[in-house]
């Protein structure tokens, strides 16, 4: 007999554990695999230092890893809604206006504009003129099509971006860089490290909310991924039709049966935790289950507008005669009792128009973008003169881009192919200066020609109207500082308020 068995057997201690004489062999070899686990494990951790918002996931007085932590310095907003246009809008028929895409209309582009860069199927057509009029509007003059005419009588309200850019030709790629500052699958979304950077004033609700409205964009659920960060800061998708979610109505038969459950898997899983020790999987999966016991409570009272009045819901639009008005004035309205309860990050998708044609108009523009312009521009409005009348708007960041722009000329007769060289974006409240134009493109909306910007740029200004440096927001990972914007990015604060 080792002197193993023999002090387990006396019932002695060691080191001041005690060796209970009736373990067996396979509860000795857990616990011995699980010790030595945990030496290496314990070393791992110490590397991550005090800072580290992973290694301070969980703490000793049940700290919530969402609580709200204090920014780099003061910023206006205070959240953020992003109501992304997936498939791309065209910005030469919307808000860039360029008369002599009618003046050389029907002509060959190689002609009339020079080289072309190559397109994604290279079936280029002639040159096309917008099918909308563009009129100038508010007291900035700002020029926008008749494709929205709701979110036209806003534009004092509005940031223009004229001279946006991309590093990507291709849908799925592109939602990636737009969301992640990457082209890749599987990195944070600006959604997570805005969460992750700042936490969330809500203990009953998620940092980050997408609000799917029936489009789940090209790169699946990963454009709304925590990636290398904490499982706890990835986005949190409520669908704005039918049930927001899974489970979401207890099954128990009282209040009471529910809570002595929850009390229960609350011992279960702090046991689990104090024996394997700190596990990012495992405390993210806890803190989730945690957070989704207080959302059976939060997200019923959060998605029943009865008790908005009636001038409300049709300022949004929830009486259109257009489904898809109605589905998206919901994710809008909604949006803004989020920003109210103070979830720090929303994000809208956009309505199932015509099956899944998005914006994407390869062919048939007109009734493409016609279509989609027809279920979003109402409620927008709508959600921009609600939040400014609430006084929500000035802390308030509300930004729409889609992935990348459209072409100046037609994909074969009525289309418009993908052009990654220069689009619009636009953002307002929150800090920004509204009635202005920043940068343009080229005579035909082709190419950014004046203050070009990259997705880094946009990211770094959104952190910094949030009161973060996007230099200091950092994650250790690969052996380096990862942070958002990589090493680019620079403010753009000729249009900060």
């Amino acid at each position: 007999m080792n002197s193993f068995t023999s002090n387990s057997l006396s019932g002695k201690s060691q080191g001041g554990m005690f060796f209970d004489p009736r373990i067996s062999r396979r509860e000795c070899l857990r616990r011995a695999s699980n010790g030595f686990g945990a030496l290496a494990l314990s070393a791992l951790w110490q590397g991550l230092g005090s800072g580290s918002l992973l290694a301070g996931n969980f703490t000793k007085d049940g700290d919530f890893p969402l609580k709200p932590r204090p920014s780099h310095q003061p910023g206006p907003a205070r959240s953020v809604i992003f109501l992304f246009m997936e498939g791309a809008v065209s910005q030469v028929d919307s808000f860039d206006y360029k008369p002599l895409l009618e003046k050389h209309h029907g002509e060959d582009p190689q002609k009339a504009i020079g080289r072309l860069e190559k397109t994604q199927f290279e079936q280029v057509g002639k040159v096309m003129k917008s099918h909308w009029k563009f009129r100038q509007h508010g007291q900035s003059g700002a020029w926008i099509s008749d494709l929205f005419p709701h979110v036209a009588s806003q534009a004092d309200r509005l940031c223009i971006l004229k001279s946006m850019t991309s590093n990507f030709p291709e849908h799925t790629s592109a939602n990636y860089f737009l969301h992640s500052g990457v082209g890749l699958q599987g990195r944070p979304s600006i959604g997570a490290w805005v969460a992750y950077g700042l936490g969330s004033p809500s203990r009953d609700l998620p940092g980050y909310i997408v609000l799917n409205g029936g489009q789940i964009p090209s790169g699946g659920l990963d454009n709304f991924g925590s990636g290398f960060l904490p499982a706890s800061f990835q986005g949190s998708l409520l669908n704005a039709k039918g049930s927001p979610l899974a489970n979401v109505a207890p099954a128990e038969s009282s209040d009471g049966l529910q809570e002595l459950k929850r009390r229960l898997a609350h011992r279960l899983n702090r046991l689990h935790l104090e024996t394997a020790g700190p596990v990012d999987a495992l405390e993210s999966a806890i803190t989730n289950f945690e957070l989704a016991g207080r959302m059976q409570t939060a997200i019923p009272e959060l998605l029943d507008v009865r008790g908005e009045s009636e001038h409300i819901k049709q300022l949004y639009g929830f009486d259109a005669p257009y489904e898809h008005t109605r589905t998206y004035a919901r994710q809008c309205l909604l949006a803004r009792r989020m920003v109210e309860r103070g979830v720090r990050f929303v994000e809208l998708t956009i309505p199932m128009v015509d099956g899944y044609q998005r914006w994407d108009a390869h062919g048939n523009l007109a009734k493409n973008h016609g279509d989609n312009a027809r279920a979003i521009d109402q409620p927008i409005a709508g959600l921009l003169q609600d939040l400014d009348q609430r006084g929500l708007l000035d802390e308030t960041l509300v930004v729409w881009a889609g992935e990348f722009g459209r072409t100046p000329f037609a994909q074969g007769s009525d289309g418009r192919d993908h052009n990654e060289f220069g689009f619009t974006a636009w953002l307002a409240g929150g800090g920004v200066r509204g009635g202005i134009s920043y940068g343009e493109t080229d005579d035909w909306g082709y190419r950014a020609v004046v203050n070009r910007l990259e997705m880094h740029d946009l990211h770094a200004t959104i952190l910094h109207l949030l009161g973060i440096r996007h230099e200091e927001l950092t994650f250790r990972f690969g052996g380096r500082d990862v942070r958002l914007t990589d090493v680019h990015g620079n403010v753009v604060r000729d249009i900060l308020a």
